[in-house]
Order: structure tokens, then sequence, then C-alpha cells
């Protein structure tokens, strides 16, 4: 689905619920907010990048202030928690291996999960796979996470502490943006919520922000 009439603005240390059914645009917002997708009119401004003049060598630059969590975690099945998080730092140009290791240690620290480095992710539960990929999402010290139905796979107890870990993390000045469609998770824990619908995207907001779409 394409979306149409989007006016948006998240700001800093905020948490947003992208809501929607299947099919409706969630996505691909999230997938044009990092440039995966083209923005093909409008205005569109994330972290500082303008989303409608940016250049293929800029995108990685915009993606390191971006934390990316997935549904279906993209780990690496064949090397360790602590081997997965050294291999995204090193693939975003970290080389020093002391800095390498602290920075493993602190995010691990952040998601709880300082006692499970040594694991690989089939030892792991769902929920601790999935706070492996928050980890992982954090490493570079991201302005925004956008997090794609990161709870879709994950029991009703399990999504609610991922849940309480995000909005912890948009407490410290990140605009989360988490797309559900679990709407018990959206009524237990309200938040300001947009819904994608009929190619739409309905919401208010105003004041300063990280992200600004308008198209």
């Amino acid at each position: 689905m394409v979306l149409s009439d989007v006016n948006l603005k998240v700001k800093k240390g905020e948490f947003v619920y992208l809501v929607g059914r299947v099919g409706s645009g969630k996505t691909s917002l999230i997938r044009t907010l990092n440039a995966q997708l083209p923005l093909a009119e409008g205005e569109g401004w994330v972290a500082g990048f303008n989303l409608r003049t940016i250049k293929k060598r800029e995108i990685p630059l915009l993606r390191r202030k971006l934390g990316i969590v997935f549904q279906d975690f993209q780990l690496l099945t064949d090397r360790s928690v602590h081997d997965n998080l050294e291999f995204a730092l090193r693939a975003t140009g970290w080389n020093n291996k002391i800095a390498i290791e602290d920075r493993i240690k602190e995010v691990l620290e952040k998601v709880g999960l300082q006692n499970k480095g040594f694991k690989i992710p089939h030892q792991l539960s769902g929920g601790e796979q999935q706070r492996v990929v928050i980890a992982r999402a954090l490493l570079n010290d991201p302005e925004i996470i956008l997090a794609d139905e990161p709870t879709g796979n994950l029991d009703p107890e399990t999504s609610e502490e991922i849940h309480v870990l995000l909005k912890s993390i948009s407490n410290t000045g990140r605009a989360v943006i988490m797309s559900t469609h679990k709407h018990s998770l959206v009524k237990k824990f309200p938040e300001r919520t947009l819904r994608c619908e009929n190619g739409k995207l309905t919401q208010s907001d105003t004041g300063d922000q990280v992200i600004e779409l308008l198209f």
C-alpha cells in the first residue's frame, strides 16, 4: 500500500505506535523512513537527512542514526550473541577491540542480557532473541528506533516486556516508532498512535522533531 496525504512529526524522546491492517502501509512507511523505499513526492526529513535529495552514499550515514528492530530477528544463527553484535559494529566501522567489547557489554546490560553473550540464538527464547535485536539496534547510539512488529511472534507477557524496554529507550531521548497489530498492547500501554488506513496516515502533533514527513 502506498500512503498519501501524510503529515507526520515525531519529537525526540517520543514513543509512537503505528497501527493498521496487514498491507495498510505500516512497513512501507518504516522502509521510507530508513531510505529502503524512495520518497516519491513531497518532503521528508529524518535525523537531519532530506529523503528527497539523499544520495546513495549518504544512506549508510542516515542508517547509523537509526536503530532497526525486525519481527523476524535476522540474527546470524551460526555465532554467539556477542559475535552477532561484534559483526554489526565492525560492519559500521568499529575496529578498536576494547571499544567494541565495552559497547557490547553496555548494550547487553541495557536489555538485561549481560550474562547471555556466549549463547547461540537458538539457545534463547523468542523474547531474549528480540532483546538481542534491540541491543544491536542500540549499538551506534541512534537518534531513532524503528521497530517493525517487534512483538509479532511473541506471547502477550513477553510482548509487554519488549514494549516496556522500548519505552525505557524512548525515555533516554530517542524517538521510537513501533508498528503493531496487537490492540491489547496499545490499550494497556496507551501512547500517541498513528493509523494507516485507506492509503492515509491519521494523527496530530506539533513540536520539535527528529522526523518530519509531508507528502
